[in-house]
């Protein structure tokens, strides 16, 4: 067969822009489907042609197939890549596509129906001498019989779906009444996520980690592998940092969760790109999670140490081409990281963040890729995965990756909604992170109490405050030029200062030199700030005592708000006067919000199960909501009783609306 002459991607966002990228440099043209929500979305825009499929709703376009399939015929596209999530592990979908006789761009339907099924893939596991983890492979009908067996097991136990994925119906538990709410909570997302409420519990590996084997195979028998990628640093069992090659493995560990992975591949006939993962204990003893059959989130880590286009693999292994490469010409050079920038906010456990990217500027530099499908101007909606993209920072080895990741997130703004870079950076930072000492538990071994933000060491505030004086100093210069072409002379630029953050004041002076500013504290050199900045720029390239760092610039009233190093200041720079007359302010006092239940995110109000005059108790469960297909139960932060209900279950909340109100 030939290779395509036209491909309809059927998924939205950065795995759609990423695919039709390699499609484009192959000479194939694509087409990309969009619903309403998506209407100016980058994909669309991306793509040769686009096809409407439906509303706003998933359920009610990029999951029909129905639609994808007539989009197929209405374009002539002779195959279809499906991305991640959605359809790509639908064995329905798959067979459609074979029926319409339309090439779907990823295994067959018996392997997709095989690994799907996360009890019969087990099964399947041992019957190819792989290794798995201890459980219940059978079915589980009601809450008793999951406590029962997690009994049974021993806990610490993980309950799943067995048509799960992407972090979604799963939970742990480490005791009777967690293994109640689990299970009730794991099968209701399992249900509204893939139509599937099938849940199956086994016990969870303690200090483990997670790493996968990225497996490549053809229609003609050819299976390899690509190495490894550790994927251990997870909250809420989604991945948000990966990195390839693993700090952990040696080669011969390596060589046998390789060996087994394409065991495993080999006895489901796979072909196209799949992914093996295996939970790995402190002591490198390694058992089955589940296959992956599809093109994963991380893969551009792979791609970065092994040099191949894992996309275009697919594309020439389902056009019919044999693999090109055999196992012995796979080589892992160099250290690749991928951080996962979501539209979310981690001073509030994550919650996910909606609204319109109001300012974005992707970092460029060595070694820096970022697979993204927003612009400026792009909307993030609360009908999909909050995902803006992935940043990849790839070098020699894993000191040097991690460095150019930590700039990369520096240089990295995005203004309109709320992001995950500020925990992003300081995990990067973190000795732990640095010294590969990983586990699925680090975020919540490292910030038990929820991330509260980065705070910079001494020296990065001074910094900061040098740039903020340097920055006024400049806004200053510019506004005395500009009166002196108005008014026929200059009035003199202040180069004194008080710098003022939170209750810290420090007098400051500012000095010209060439090519930057000399800061003084006292009559000690505080920092040589270097570097062209005009007011109005958001980014700050400079080098401060000779380092390169780039700062984000915004402005708060009179104040700067500085970023730098995920950390982001309030800094007010005014005249020593001005600051001995702030101390006189009056402060004003926030609400007493403590009488409200408020939701924590935008979402949809499943249900409450408290009315008007219900006593509760502190811990009790008030209401859950559910956001881009994630259920969140709230509960009393303490006794009271509720007076006043403000919303009903089917309801959309807006982040921070009231539901209920106590006494």
């Amino acid at each position: 067969m030939a290779i395509f002459d036209r491909i309809l991607v059927a998924n939205r966002g950065e795995i759609a822009c990423r695919v039709m990228r390699t499609a484009r440099a192959m000479g194939i043209e694509t087409v990309a489907v969009y619903s309403a929500a998506d209407a100016q979305a980058l994909h669309a825009e991306t793509a040769d042609a686009k096809v409407h499929v439906g509303p706003a709703a998933s359920a009610e376009s990029y999951l029909v197939p129905e639609r994808i399939i007539q989009a197929c015929k209405d374009t002539e596209a002779q195959a279809v890549h499906p991305g991640y999530g959605f359809l790509s592990e639908n064995t329905k979908f798959a067979k459609a596509l074979d029926e319409a006789g339309i090439v779907f761009i990823g295994p067959p339907a018996k392997a997709i129906a095989a690994m799907g099924d996360k009890i019969e893939s087990k099964k399947l596991a041992q019957e190819a001498g792989v290794n798995t983890v201890p459980g219940h492979m059978g079915l589980i009908e009601d809450a008793d019989e999951a406590v029962k067996i997690a009994q049974d097991i021993g806990y610490p136990v993980m309950i799943k779906a067995s048509a799960g994925g992407g972090g979604k119906g799963m939970r742990i538990a480490h005791n009777d009444d967690e293994a109640r709410d689990g299970f009730r909570s794991a099968r209701n997302e399992a249900k509204s996520s893939f139509a599937d409420d099938r849940i199956f519990i086994e016990k969870f590996i303690e200090e483990p980690r997670h790493i996968e084997i990225q497996v490549l195979g053809d229609k003609h028998g050819n299976c390899i592998h690509l190495g490894e990628r550790e994927c251990s640093i997870q909250r809420r069992h989604q991945k948000v940092i990966e990195e390839a090659p693993s700090p952990f493995l040696d080669e011969k560990t390596r060589e046998a969760m390789g060996a087994q992975a394409v065991a495993l591949a080999q006895a489901v006939g796979y072909h196209s790109a799949g992914t093996v993962e295996f939970i790995v204990d402190k002591d490198k003893n390694f058992y089955f999670l589940e296959m992956n059959t599809r093109l994963q989130v991380e893969h551009p880590v792979t791609e970065l140490v092994t040099g191949l286009d894992l996309v275009e693999l697919m594309i020439r292994v389902a056009a019919g081409e044999a693999l090109p490469i055999g196992q012995k010409d796979v080589k892992m050079q160099g250290w690749a990281v991928e951080c996962r920038v979501y539209a979310e906010d981690p001073l509030r456990n994550f919650l996910p963040s909606i609204g319109r990217l109001r300012h974005y500027i992707e970092p460029e530099g060595e070694g820096i890729r970022i697979d993204s499908g927003v612009v400026e101007g792009s909307e993030i909606s609360m009908f999909y995965d909050p995902m803006i993209s992935k940043l990849c920072a790839y070098g020699p080895d894993r000191d040097t990756a991690i460095e150019r990741m930590r700039a990369a997130l520096d240089a990295y703004y995005i203004r309109g909604i709320n992001h995950n870079m500020s925990f992003l950076a300081a995990v990067m930072a973190h000795p732990r992170f640095q010294e590969g000492r990983l586990s699925t538990n680090f975020i919540p071994e490292e910030y038990p109490d929820g991330f509260t933000g980065l705070h910079l060491s001494d020296s990065a505030r001074r910094a900061v405050e040098s740039v903020a004086a340097v920055l006024q100093y400049r806004c200053d210069l510019r506004e005395s030029s500009i009166h002196g072409q108005v008014e026929g002379h200059s009035k003199q630029v202040r180069n004194d200062w008080m710098v003022m953050i939170d209750e810290t004041r420090r007098a400051i002076r500012v000095e010209e030199t060439d090519g930057g500013h000399r800061v003084y504290n006292g009559e000690d050199v505080e920092c040589l700030v270097e570097g062209a900045w005009s007011p109005g720029e958001p980014i700050f390239a400079c080098r401060i005592d000779g380092m390169p760092a780039s700062i984000q610039v915004d402005r708060d009233g009179a104040a700067w708000r500085l970023t730098y190093g995920g950390a982001t200041l309030r800094v007010l720079v005014v005249r020593p006067r001005v600051a001995e007359l702030s101390r006189e302010m009056p402060k004003k006092e926030p609400p007493d919000l403590s009488k409200y239940l408020l939701s924590p995110m935008p979402g949809l109000l499943v249900s409450v199960t408290v009315d008007e005059g219900t006593e509760v108790k502190a811990g009790e469960e008030l209401a859950v909501v559910e956001a881009m297909k994630m259920e969140n139960i709230l509960r009393a932060e303490r006794d009271g009783k509720v007076v006043k209900m403000h919303a009903q279950p089917g309801d959309s909340l807006a982040v921070d609306q009231a539901i209920l109100e106590f006494e």
